[in-house]
């Protein structure tokens, strides 16, 4: 089997990349700007996610075209780029994969396209999107894209990962230095639950979408554990050896603060060092179920969020991150 890999640079597709080939599939990795490095034996092709004709090329001969190309709120600042990247770069990638007779697509898409999840429940995959935020709009934008696609004859599997970690992530990096460095603090009355995957978790249940998936389906990938925000802290500061945060900001402080920074670090095209997207951790709700996943797929997430965070702390220090 021949994949290719949009987003191979990142952290969720060069994980992907190693077990694709550590099962014996062959890869073509299709990156942007950010050169692919120390991946042997995967053949590399540049090119712009917008670029159809090159999306083509590249999938030539593929069997499965792994999407996971996107704009994200920690690193982009030109807003324009969220609906460039996320919404016509999906829609050039489908495109591009009917015109080449690929016979199937995974589709990364987020839990972000459900908003805030309702306080107890926790969202199956037909649960009411309600985006907030102008990433989960154009997520929610691309999905709806794919799902088109799908019901035109493209057989295009979707999934929507948890709240993704592990060893080698430099956005839960940011989150785990700060507790590390005591240099955190909560939001007093936050909601905020997540449903942490760990990425061999994510990258095996990936390996089942394709296989086994069924076409328009969408699939949530995530652990089994539903946790608030203030427990998983806890849980980073006892793998760093160091005392849970006791700083506590008022909610309505923090927004204010977020949406100034935003303003004034947008002018500059830097990236604020908190926004409303950092918030919707604290803040919104994301508990999801696997339970279609497990059924159809027989997906089995195997780390527990202690177990996996101990396992990237270890990482980041035995690589001088931390």
């Amino acid at each position: 089997m021949l994949a290719l890999v949009t987003g191979a640079s990142g952290f969720i597709g060069g994980h992907l990349i190693r077990v694709l080939k550590n099962n014996g599939w062959d890869v073509r990795a299709y990156v942007h700007r950010t050169p692919l490095a120390g991946m042997d034996g995967v053949s590399a092709v540049s090119g712009d996610i917008l670029d159809e004709a090159a999306l083509e090329a590249a999938m030539a001969g593929v069997d499965v075209v792994f999407h996971l190309a996107a704009a994200v709120g920690s690193v982009v600042t030109d807003p324009r780029a969220f609906r460039q990247v996320n919404v016509g770069g999906t829609e050039a990638m489908l495109a591009a994969a009917r015109r080449a007779g690929v016979g199937r697509v995974v589709h990364f898409s987020s839990i972000a396209v459900l908003g805030a999840v309702k306080a107890g429940d926790a969202a199956d995959e037909d649960y009411p999107a309600a985006p907030r935020t102008l990433y989960d709009r154009t997520k929610f934008a691309a999905e709806q894209a794919a799902r088109l696609a799908a019901a035109k004859g493209l057989d295009v599997v979707i999934i929507r990962p948890g709240w993704v970690y592990g060893p080698g992530d430099r956005r839960t990096f940011k989150f785990i230095r700060a507790i590390c460095r005591r240099r955190s603090a909560l939001i007093a009355g936050a909601q905020g639950r997540q449903t942490p995957v760990f990425i061999d978790d994510l990258t095996a249940g990936t390996l089942l979408a394709a296989q086994k998936g069924r076409a328009g389906a969408v699939y949530h990938l995530a652990g089994d554990e539903i946790l608030t925000a203030e427990e998983m802290t806890a849980m980073v500061a006892a793998a760093c050896g160091v005392a849970g945060p006791r700083l506590r900001l008022p909610r309505r402080l923090a927004q204010a603060a977020a949406f100034c920074l935003e303003k004034t670090f947008g002018l500059f095209k830097v990236e604020t060092p908190i926004n409303r997207g950092k918030l919707a951790f604290f803040l919104d709700p994301k508990a999801m179920s696997s339970a279609r996943a497990k059924k159809e797929l027989g997906y089995r997430p195997a780390t527990d969020f202690r177990t996996g965070v101990a396992s990237a702390i270890a990482w980041y220090r035995q690589n001088g991150w931390l």
